[in-house]
C-alpha cells in the first residue's frame, strides 16, 4: 500500500510540474512542434481543455486555467493521499 501512496503522490507532482512547464513555455518563443512541447501538450490538454470550456480568459487574453488546474490537482492529491493513508494505517 505504501507503493500506491507514493505512486499517486508522484503522479500528481508530475502533472503539476507538467502544467507549470507548459505555462512557462507558452511565454517563450519555442517551436510548438518540438517533441517536448508536444508531449507536454498531450499530457496536460486532457486536464486543461475541460477547464477552458468553463473558465473564460481574463481580459480576453490571460488564461488562468493552469492556475485553477494546479489548485484542483493539489486538492485531489491531498484527498487521495489521506484516503490511502487512512486505508493503509487506519
Amino acid at each position: 500500500m505504501g507503493f500506491l501512496i507514493s505512486f499517486f503522490d508522484l503522479l500528481f507532482t508530475v502533472l503539476s510540474f507538467a502544467i507549470i512547464a507548459r505555462a512557462l513555455i507558452s511565454w517563450l518563443p519555442i517551436d510548438p512542434y518540438h517533441p517536448a512541447v508536444q508531449l507536454l501538450n498531450q499530457v496536460t490538454e486532457p486536464i486543461l481543455a475541460p477547464l477552458r470550456r468553463v473558465i473564460p480568459p481574463i481580459g480576453g487574453m490571460m488564461d488562468i486555467t493552469p492556475i485553477v488546474a494546479l489548485i484542483i490537482i493539489q486538492v485531489l492529491q491531498a484527498l487521495v493521499h489521506n484516503v490511502l493513508v487512512n486505508m493503509y494505517y487506519g
